[in-house]
C-alpha cells in the first residue's frame, strides 16, 4: 500500500496565505512494515540505539528497514543547533554514552551488513563535538565485522581540523558532510553552519585520500542555476560523491516546501554532474543522504 507522506503548505512569500496542496505522484512512499522492519525496530530499540530514519522521518524509512539496513545516529537524540528543515530535537544536551560505540557494532554484527552508516546529532558543546565517539564506533565495527564497509556522515564540528583527524585516524571508508543548501540560503536553512567551513572539512578529507561525499537538499527556495553553481563549488575540492533531493517539511513549525522539483529536473542534474566529473550522483525527489549509501560504492 502507498500513502502520501503529509500535505504541505507552500508559502512563497511572508505576506501571503499559506496554500495546502497536495504532492504529486512522485513523492508516494511505501507504509513501514514487513518481517524484516519489526525485527529490525526491536534490534534497535533493544539495544536503546537511535537511527536518523526515525528522527528525520525519512520517507524511504520502509523500504530501507525492510531490507535489512539502517542509518545508526550516535551521540543521542538532541541536537545543539536548530536548522529549519530537520526534525531532530534541540534542548538540553544528554551525558555522553561511551559504551554506544560497541552497542552500535553488536547491531551491525547482528544484521550482518555489507555497508554501515553512522551520523550523529550536532554535539558543539563537546571538547571534540563528538569525534572519539565516530572513532571508536569505526573501529568497533572493524573488530566484530571486518569486512563491513563504515561511512560516517559527520557534523562540522565547529572546523576543527583536529576533531576531524580523530575520525579519518579510524579510516572510514567514506567521509560524508552534507552541504545541504545553496549558499545564499544558509543563513535560513543552516543558520548556526558557515558553507565555506563545510567544503574546507571535505576538502581536508580529500587532501588526505578519503572517499567524499556530500548531499543537498531543493525546493526551498533555491535557483537551478545556483544548484548548479553549489556543485561546481563541491567538485572544486575534489568531491565523489553527491546525493541531491526533494526537501520535505517535517511538521508546520519547520521551513515550508517553495517548489516541487519534477524527476525530469533531477535527472538532469545528475546528468550535469556526472558531466562535471562526479563519481557517483544520486538524485531524485527521494533521495536522501544514506539512500542507496552500499551501491555509491
Amino acid at each position: 500500500m502507498e500513502i502520501l507522506i503529509q500535505e504541505i503548505p507552500i508559502q512563497s512569500k511572508p505576506s501571503e496565505t499559506p496554500v495546502v496542496t497536495r504532492k504529486p505522484e512522485w513523492l508516494k512512499a511505501r507504509v513501514p512494515g514487513g518481517e524484516n522492519y519489526s525485527r529490525l525496530r526491536q534490534l534497535i530499540d533493544g539495544r536503546k540505539l537511535n537511527t536518523v530514519c526515525q528522527e528525520a522521518r525519512c520517507p524511504n524509512m520502509g523500504e530501507c528497514w525492510n531490507s535489512g539496513t539502517a542509518t545508526f545516529m550516535i551521540l543521542g537524540d538532541t541536537c545543539t543547533r536548530s536548522c529549519g528543515f530537520c526534525n531532530v530535537k534541540t534542548g538540553k544536551m544528554h551525558v555522553v554514552d561511551e559504551d554506544e560505540p560497541r552497542r552500535v557494532a553488536e547491531a551491525v554484527e547482528l544484521m550482518k551488513l555489507h555497508h554501515a552508516v553512522i551520523t550523529s546529532v550536532n554535539r558543539d558543546e563537546l571538547y571534540d563535538g563528538g569525534a572519539h565517539i565516530f572513532g571508536n564506533t569505526i573501529l568497533e565495527i572493524r573488530k566484530r565485522l571486518p569486512q563491513c564497509r563504515v561511512e560516517v556522515l559527520i557534523p562540522d564540528f565547529m572546523g576543527s581540523e583536529e576533531a576531524l583527524n580523530v575520525v579519518l585516524h579510524a579510516q572510514p571508508d567514506v567521509l560524508n558532510h552534507n552541504i545541504e543548501t545553496v549558499p545564499r540560503l544558509y543563513r535560513t536553512v543552516r543558520p548556526q553552519a558557515h558553507f565555506h567551513r563545510s567544503l574546507e572539512l571535505l576538502e581536508r578529507a580529500k587532501n588526505q585520500g578519503f572517499t567524499t561525499k556530500s548531499g543537498m537538499m531543493v525546493g526551498l527556495g533555491e535557483t537551478f542555476e545556483e544548484v548548479i553553481e553549489t556543485m561546481g563549488d563541491l567538485r572544486a575540492v575534489n568531491l565523489d560523491i553527491l546525493t541531491i533531493g526533494q526537501y520535505l517539511q517535517p511538521t508546520k513549525n519547520h521551513l515550508p516546501v517553495e517548489r516541487f522539483v519534477h524527476p525530469d529536473e533531477f535527472k538532469l542534474i545528475k546528468e550535469k554532474g556526472l558531466a562535471m566529473g562526479f563519481r557517483f550522483v544520486e538524485s531524485g525527489p527521494l533521495v536522501r543522504s544514506s539512500y542507496h549509501a552500499a551501491e555509491q560504492v
